[in-house]
C-alpha cells in the first residue's frame, strides 16, 4: 500500500549479475550492480554519477523493473515492487515511469504526438473520457514547451528536432503524474543550445508536480547544479554519497576527486534557482 511518508524510492541491497551465455564461460559473467542501498525523497532530485560502464544504467532500469534484480527489494512509495508480476505490476507502474536516453529511439515513429502522449492515459486512467484524454494531452503539450500546441499535436517524431522530441518524451512520462521519475542520461545526445531548456524544464515539472527524480548522468557540472544529492558509482558500486553541494566542493573519494578534475569550470551549467 502506498505511503505518503515513504521514501518515493528504496534500493535495499540491490545487485545484478550479468551471466555469460553460449560460448562465453562463467568466468566471463559480469556483476554490473553490486550491493545498491540508495533512496530518493518525495520532491528530491537524486544525482546517479560515474562514467560509462559503472553501473548507474543498471541501477535505473532496476529502479522501474525493467531490469529484474539479482538479489535485493525495490521500494516504491512504501510499495515492495521487486516481485509484482502480471495486472499488479502494470498497475503499479503509474507510479514510475523513465525518460531515455534518445529520445527518437524511446517514441513509436509512425505514431503522432497527440497518440505518443495519449497512450499511458488509455493504459493507467482509463477511466477518463476521451474528451478528458483529449484535454490532459494537449495541457501536457503546452507544458512540456510546444507552441503552438494545435501544431505539435499532429507531428510525428521524425518531423521534430531533438530537443523537441525529449520534451515529448518527458510528457509522455509524466502525463500519469507518477511519484518517481527515472532520467537517464536525457540530455547528452542533444546539442548544448538546447540542454537547459530541457533540464530547466525537469525542474519546472518536479515543482509543480512534487514527483522526485532520479537522475542519472556523467556530467557533473549538471549534477552540481541539478540535484539536492548525489551518490556516485564506480564499477558497480556506491561509493560516495551526500548533499550535492558538499560532494562536489569537499569530496571524500578518489574516484569522485577524479571525476571532478575533469570538469571544466566554463562548463557548468545556468539553470534557474539553482545558481
Amino acid at each position: 500500500m502506498k505511503r505518503p511518508d515513504a521514501p518515493a524510492l528504496q534500493l535495499l541491497g540491490v545487485s545484478k549479475r550479468f551471466r555469460g551465455g553460449g560460448w562465453l564461460r562463467r568466468r566471463d559473467d559480469i556483476d554490473a550492480v553490486i550491493d545498491v542501498s540508495l533512496d530518493v525523497r518525495p520532491g528530491e532530485v537524486l544525482g546517479l554519477i560515474g562514467q560509462s560502464g559503472s553501473g548507474k544504467t543498471t541501477t535505473g532500469r532496476i529502479a522501474v523493473r525493467l531490469i529484474e534484480p539479482s538479489a535485493g527489494r525495490v521500494i516504491i512509495q512504501g510499495q515492495d515492487v521487486s516481485r509484482l508480476r502480471g495486472s499488479a505490476l502494470r498497475k503499479a507502474r503509474r507510479q514510475f515511469q523513465m525518460v531515455f536516453q534518445d529520445p527518437y529511439q524511446s517514441l513509436n515513429p509512425l505514431r503522432r504526438v497527440a497518440a505518443l502522449l495519449e497512450e499511458p492515459l488509455r493504459i493507467h486512467l482509463p477511466e477518463l473520457s476521451s474528451e478528458g484524454r483529449r484535454r490532459r494531452v494537449e495541457e501536457m503539450v503546452e507544458r512540456v514547451g510546444l507552441s503552438p500546441v494545435s501544431t505539435f499535436v499532429r507531428r510525428y517524431p521524425h518531423e521534430l528536432s531533438g530537443g523537441q522530441r525529449q520534451r515529448v518524451a518527458i510528457g509522455r512520462a509524466v502525463i500519469v503524474e507518477p511519484d518517481l521519475l527515472v532520467a537517464d542520461e536525457p540530455v547528452s545526445m542533444l546539442d548544448v543550445s538546447v540542454r537547459t531548456g530541457i533540464l530547466n524544464l525537469l525542474l519546472d515539472l518536479r515543482e509543480a508536480m512534487g514527483m522526485a527524480q532520479l537522475f542519472i548522468t556523467h556530467d557533473l557540472a549538471v549534477a552540481k547544479h541539478l540535484c539536492d544529492r548525489v551518490a556516485v558509482m564506480h564499477r558497480g558500486r556506491i561509493v560516495e554519497e551526500g548533499p550535492a553541494a558538499q560532494v562536489m566542493s569537499s569530496p571524500t573519494h578518489a574516484y569522485t576527486r577524479e571525476l571532478l578534475a575533469a570538469v571544466p569550470e566554463n562548463r557548468l551549467p545556468q539553470t534557474h534557482g539553482l545558481t
